[in-house]
């Protein structure tokens, strides 16, 4: 039986993959396998920076329900972007925990029917050893507290993203979390970060032994996908998250955005829809008000969804952020929109469009870009794709509805008083 287990045990140790594979994760590769045995078995802090698509997160999962079967008293900490990032992989290893396979290499080393719990947050086995009760892999976001925690292994993943690459405050927040995971971390123990690039100051700067897997190198993506891929986005954002490196965008219009973080300063302010009615487009959804030169506006953006789908919520916000008059183009739908706005008890006007929106964006929103602040504050927090939107934008972007609606008000805001829907003491 000891033989039985040793072989097992050097099994796992060359060929994690090969379980993984065997139980549906049929696209993994032997770089995978690299992967997985250091996040298993190797030493030492590491950063593993992997293009868009590399299947870093699944080798995680992989690499946890292997850490829970082998290591049952290492304890893992799991840091993510947010809550729902967490569950997702906690979900991801319960199944893998769950599979004949884990079962079987459960009995075989310890003579036990492996039982498997998990919830949103967490996932342990009664395999675990010791008497604090606490479960093998805790995952959290990065609201959460890390106060009092400690782990013998502590992995981030994509706790850098989008939000990252348009917010000052946010990368200087993830530095913070990453340099407090320090005193998380038990003596002996290590720190295991993946992710992908976004901004050249982000807390990438700050982890150690970086290695970087780009397209061209892993063998993941044909020459034809990579092409269809750098076709669809800004050279900058291709480079960031493919290539693995920053470059200056010179095409774009729009960088360096600025934010506020006070809802009032919209108040008796005006809303734009660019509406959606099917296909790829996204609803847009922009508010501005313009106090002493400066241009305070409010962004959303809904990626493929139809206006209908939106409207609820759209009307929800004019009405908690006192915004009065919804402006909104009629070429397409002959009013339509215009029409549902009043019926739902808001001031709508409807407009013919008749300018080109390339000329529209380079005018009335590239001349004011440096007067224009971004809302991003708790109650109302930067939705980071509206403005990766904006920040993408050239001649030739697949997408242009965000700074199209921004321009369009802040054109129409430019033009005759506006009706209100609020007034002082109402």
């Amino acid at each position: 039986m000891n033989d039985e287990r040793e072989e097992l045990v050097s099994f796992l140790y060359r060929c994690p993959k090969d379980i993984a594979v065997a139980i549906g994760y049929d696209k993994l590769t032997d770089l995978h396998n690299e992967w997985i045995k250091d996040m298993v078995f190797g030493e030492g802090d590491k950063t593993l920076q992997a293009h868009r698509g590399s299947y870093k997160t699944t080798c995680i999962s992989i690499a946890f329900a292997f850490i829970c079967v082998l290591f049952p008293a290492d304890r893992t900490i799991f840091l993510r972007k947010t809550d729902d990032d967490v569950a997702e992989v906690m979900r991801a290893t319960a199944a893998i925990l769950e599979t004949d396979y884990f079962k079987s290499i459960a009995m075989t080393l310890y003579g036990v029917e492996l039982v498997v719990r998990n919830t949103y947050g967490w996932v342990t086995t009664n395999l675990k050893l010791g008497v604090s009760g606490a479960a093998q892999i805790v995952g959290l976001g990065c609201g959460g507290s890390l106060t009092g925690k400690h782990a013998d292994r502590v992995f981030t993943d994509d706790i850098i993203n989008v939000k990252d690459r348009v917010s000052a405050a946010e990368r200087e927040r993830i530095k913070l979390i990453y340099q407090e995971l320090q005193n998380i971390r038990n003596r002996g123990g290590r720190i295991f970060n993946t992710g992908t690039p976004w901004h050249k100051d982000d807390a990438f700067q700050l982890m150690p032994n970086i290695v970087s897997h780009d397209c061209y190198s892993t063998g993941l993506m044909s020459r034809e996908e990579i092409q269809t891929v750098r076709s669809s986005m800004s050279p900058s954002l291709f480079a960031a998250n493919y290539e693995l490196k920053h470059i200056a965008d010179e095409e774009a219009m729009f960088s360096e955005p600025r934010f506020f973080g006070d809802p009032a300063k919209l108040r008796e302010g005006i809303g734009h829809i660019d509406a959606a009615y099917g296909g790829a487009d996204g609803t847009a959804f922009s508010v501005i008000q313009i106090v002493d030169g400066v241009i305070y506006a409010y962004i959303r953006l809904w990626q493929g969804k139809h206006v209908d789908d939106c409207l609820d919520e759209i009307i929800g916000i004019c009405r908690a952020l006192r915004i009065g008059t919804i402006y909104n183009e009629k070429n397409s739908d002959k009013g339509y929109l215009n029409k549902a706005i009043r019926l739902k008890g808001h001031p709508s006007i409807g407009y013919v469009e008749d300018t080109n929106k390339f000329i529209k964006i380079s005018t009335h929103l590239r001349s004011v870009w440096e007067s224009v602040q971004f809302l991003d504050c708790e109650a109302y927090p930067l939705d980071a794709d509206a403005l990766n939107q904006i920040l993408d934008y050239n001649e030739n972007a697949a997408h242009d509805d965000m700074p199209d609606s921004l321009a369009s008000i802040i054109r129409q805001f430019k033009k005759k008083p506006q009706i209100k829907a609020f007034r002082e003491g109402v």
